[in-house]
């Protein structure tokens, strides 16, 4: 995965050398020479993720990393700060002032691309939640959702996976002086079974009695429940440069024993409050979502939620410089349906179609009931070959499987798909959903039950036909 990345650090030498290196791991990268500098580019340019140099003149980055996080437009945006300072209460300084990570230089090259991508994963759903926020805010319907409030001490309840008694009694101890509440088990099966009380966040050694850390952490990402759970893994100090892996199979973030007591508390505090916030955030997603902007039969967004949102994702993606794609899906012969089974029977396929879609989409593309038997999809950050094996995949979850009615029923379905993708900055949402609607139009002449491109798309990008 790619990342728009802002670099600041006041000596061109290592700002060019980190461009070089970002470069090469292809992500995008905007330069900055001063924190006055990096704040205004991370306003124009939206950046995924900001690398901050500690020690510059006039504004340090002790400082700068501060008003980022001051900053409403700003304060979501991660910030990794990498430097030589290598004493702990630097450290700690740089996550107190809201950095997510303060990496000491020389700084393993695989770790940090790691570290960047599993930032810009978490910045990325944060930015659909925001941006749904917006279409909320055109719609005229207030949010509930708060901000980042970095001067909030929050708590809540720890779950400790650590097989050294004494190291779990002196760690409990810290974060129960800290105000957080603590319960420590030994073993990953332990740690699975005590879960389900109900935890806001998981310390988990890398070594464990019947496992280790970075395979607990693969098992938690691999349910449903636990997916957005935060975790911290604790690692020996020669175990950095492997951190690559544990942000592969998703950790959050990480400590290294022995464990400071003021890193560990700032660190947890940190966690906390990014939960919290991505909770208010999805908790103003349920409440802001009214029956006005659903279609009440699928669940999914209706005409109207639709036309509010393209627009918001449009100026997003001219904004930030990133392809966006739609698909449109109309069910073929579906009067058919209605008419062999009745409008019951149609009303089912409806609600399943809707449900098929959910479970082949991303997490971040938004579905929509656009009318009758006719659905769209929107995809930020999509270019159009990827947009076109989604719809395939979509056409074929479809197709493969028939529909169970009740009382036995099997009706078979079919789906046409059109796929279209944002060709400039003036392309307004009409537009882009005509040449979606075209391509929808075409794969019914072709013969339905297959996925066309919108007219002019290159060929070699993706076009895609059922077999």
């Amino acid at each position: 995965m790619t990342a728009r990345v802002l670099v600041v650090d006041d000596l061109p030498t290592n700002v060019k050398v980190l461009e070089a290196k970002l470069t090469a791991e292809y992500f995008t990268v905007i330069t900055a020479t001063s924190g006055a500098e990096a704040l205004v580019a991370a306003k124009e340019n939206a950046p995924d993720i900001i690398l901050l140099d500690v020690m510059m003149p006039e504004m340090d980055g002790f400082e700068t990393c501060r008003r980022l996080k001051a900053d409403t437009e700003t304060a979501h945006i991660p910030v990794v700060m990498v430097t030589a300072l290598s004493d702990i209460s630097d450290r700690v300084t740089g996550l107190e002032a809201g950095a997510d990570d303060f990496l000491t230089k020389p700084v393993n090259d695989i770790t940090l691309f790691a570290r960047i991508r599993s930032l810009a994963r978490i910045k990325r759903a944060i930015d659909e939640w925001r941006m749904q926020e917006e279409t909320y805010g055109q719609l005229g319907v207030s949010g509930q959702g708060g901000g980042l409030d970095l001067t909030d001490h929050p708590t809540g309840s720890v779950l400790l996976v650590e097989p050294d008694e004494y190291v779990a009694e002196r760690v409990s101890g810290v974060l129960e002086e800290d105000g957080q509440t603590v319960s420590c088990v030994r073993t990953s099966e332990e740690a699975l079974g005590a879960l389900t009380q109900g935890f806001e966040l998981v310390i988990t050694s890398l070594y464990l009695e019947d496992s280790d850390g970075l395979r607990f952490c693969s098992q938690l990402r691999a349910l449903e429940e636990y997916r957005t759970m935060p975790v911290l893994l604790v690692i020996e100090p020669e175990e950095v440069g492997g951190l690559a892996k544990g942000f592969e199979l998703g950790i959050n973030d990480y400590l290294v024993r022995p464990v400071d007591a003021n890193e560990l508390k700032v660190r947890v505090r940190t966690q906390l409050r990014q939960k919290l916030y991505r909770e208010n955030l999805q908790e103003n997603y349920r409440h802001s979502l009214s029956l006005a902007l659903t279609d009440d039969l699928t669940g999914l967004y209706n005409h109207r939620y639709l036309t509010a949102h393209m627009d918001t994702a449009l100026r997003r993606a001219v904004a930030n410089g990133k392809p966006l794609s739609v698909l449109m899906l109309d069910i073929d012969f579906f009067k058919k349906v209605n008419d062999t089974h009745g409008h019951a029977v149609g009303d089912q396929v409806l609600k399943e179609i809707a449900a098929r879609m959910g479970r082949s989409i991303r997490e971040f593309d938004t579905a929509a009931r656009r009318g009758g038997e006719e659905f769209v999809v929107v995809m930020p950050e999509c270019a159009i070959d990827v947009a076109a094996n989604v719809a395939e995949r979509l056409r074929q979850v479809i197709a493969d499987t028939p529909f169970c009615v009740g009382d036995g029923q099997e009706v078979p379905v079919t789906a046409s798909i059109g796929v279209a993708s944002r060709q400039g900055d003036d392309d307004a949402p009409d537009t882009l959903l005509a040449r979606a609607d075209e391509a929808l139009y075409e794969a019914k002449r072709q013969g339905r039950n297959r996925v066309e491109l919108e007219p002019g798309a290159n060929a070699q990008s993706g076009r895609v036909a059922n077999g």
